[in-house]
């Protein structure tokens, strides 16, 4: 009945129009109030506890890095070095795409920052070269959400602190998925390209790729910088948070000089502003995931899956059932927030990794941002690519499926994630 409760109340807030952060603290109080009464210090304690996080830290801070990095030109070099390198082959454009949104995962942990910044890239100049633009956009859709997944990434980190699992080996985890999702999606830009009447662009001379190359190093040392400083122990995830943005703003301001010292007030209330949504979703959701933990959920939902626990592949593929459900009509954050709690003591209780557990979790939620009717990312690829959201929803049915395929594939084969995070440690 309480679950009931909880799934009505915010299914109808969201239905209105609330934004999901409000449905959320709407549902929690129906909660309270079918138990005997709102108790509005609870709901304060639980959004303070919830914000007073050391973890958390990184994601302003990883926030920060995705707006330096774009103001500051670090993901108009990247997409460059993309074009130079596979910009030649059939439906080059779209390979772009994908090689790009690899790049820029390993630098915000965004699907929202790096769709917005693909699509403002690239759609423009798919659309000059007669690319159908629904198509190209659901492909910028589907190459974002590879942003939660490849570290770092701000799904892993809110994961993280409500699992209490190790952010840095779920950063590590996260690198063979995401390229995995990347192949994926090559494979089907492939097949779906021979639709494509555009004529491909020149292959880039080697002194052209070059220049790409020695253009965009400073973007591409990012990364490398921030897995081997969490492979080797020399700082944690949140002080590569603090790394990440002094040196995309150092790059952007000193080397590049694109990013003006004038206009870093304007990237700094740009990431406080996107940091202060995502901590609002976190603290609301907290209160709903209290409240449920209160009311027993993850027994029932144990109970519920009870007749998979002889079989720990028949068992997780029940529980990412469940997410994969819920992500249609969830957000990301609020998704984590609120089923972490109920699925992790199930997972733990089953023997079952928890790193591999929250890899295919996040991925699992991450999938849920291209898919209707919430499907985040799809409505930024739309209003970003202007391009009409049933396009772009029809269009992604394709890649979609290529990452639920990938999905499956790590549910039924743990050890690809577990012997390539075996190395990465």
């Amino acid at each position: 009945m309480t679950l009931l409760l909880f799934a009505g109340s915010l299914l109808g807030a969201m239905a209105l129009g609330m934004p999901i952060a409000f449905a959320l603290l709407v549902s929690s109080l129906s909660m309270m109030l079918s138990a005997g009464g709102i108790d509005p210090q609870t709901v304060a304690l639980q959004m303070i506890n919830a914000a007073d996080s050391f973890a958390l830290l990184a994601i302003p801070f990883f926030l920060l890095a995705g707006e330096a990095m774009s103001a500051g030109g670090l993901s108009r070099r990247l997409v460059g070095f993309a074009l130079a390198l596979v910009g030649h082959r059939r439906g080059g454009l779209g390979h772009v795409a994908i090689v790009a949104a690899v790049l820029l995962s390993s630098l915000s942990g965004s699907a929202v920052a790096d769709t917005a910044a693909l699509a403002g890239v690239l759609m423009p100049m798919m659309r000059r070269a007669g690319y159908d633009a629904g198509r190209a956009a659901g492909l910028m859709a589907a190459g974002g959400i590879i942003g939660p997944i490849i570290p770092p990434s701000i799904g892993f980190i809110v994961f993280g602190v409500a699992g209490n699992v190790s952010i840095t080996s779920l950063f590590l985890a996260g690198v063979a998925p995401g390229l995995m999702m990347a192949v994926a999606l090559a494979l089907t830009w492939s097949v779906v390209a021979r639709r494509e009447t555009v004529e491909t662009l020149p292959r880039a001379s080697w002194s052209e790729a070059a220049t790409a190359l020695k253009d965009g190093l400073l973007a591409l040392g990012l990364p490398v910088i921030i897995l081997l400083g969490l492979k080797f122990g020399v700082f944690t995830p949140t002080e590569a948070g603090v790394v990440a943005a002094v040196y995309a703003l150092l790059v952007g301001i000193v080397f590049y000089r694109e990013l003006a010292i004038t206009a870093v007030p304007r990237v700094l209330l740009s990431a406080v502003r996107t940091t202060a949504s995502v901590m609002l979703l976190v603290c609301a959701a907290s209160v709903s995931a209290y409240l449920l933990a209160i009311a027993d959920i993850p027994a029932e939902v144990r109970g519920l899956l009870e007749p998979f626990a002889g079989n720990r592949t028949a068992l997780v593929a029940a529980m990412m059932a469940i997410v994969l459900v819920a992500g249609t009509a969830l957000d990301f954050i609020p998704t984590i927030l609120i089923l972490t709690p109920v699925l992790m003591p199930i997972v733990r209780s089953a023997g079952i990794d928890p790193v591999y557990f929250g890899v295919l979790f996040v991925m699992n939620n991450a999938i849920g941002l291209i898919t209707p009717p919430v499907g985040t990312v799809l409505n930024v690829a739309s209003a970003v690519g202007r391009v009409p959201l049933g396009r772009v929803t029809v269009a992604v049915v394709p890649f979609l499926l290529s990452q639920v395929a990938v999905l499956v594939a790590l549910v039924l084969v743990p050890e690809l994630v577990t012997v390539p995070l075996r190395w990465l440690r």
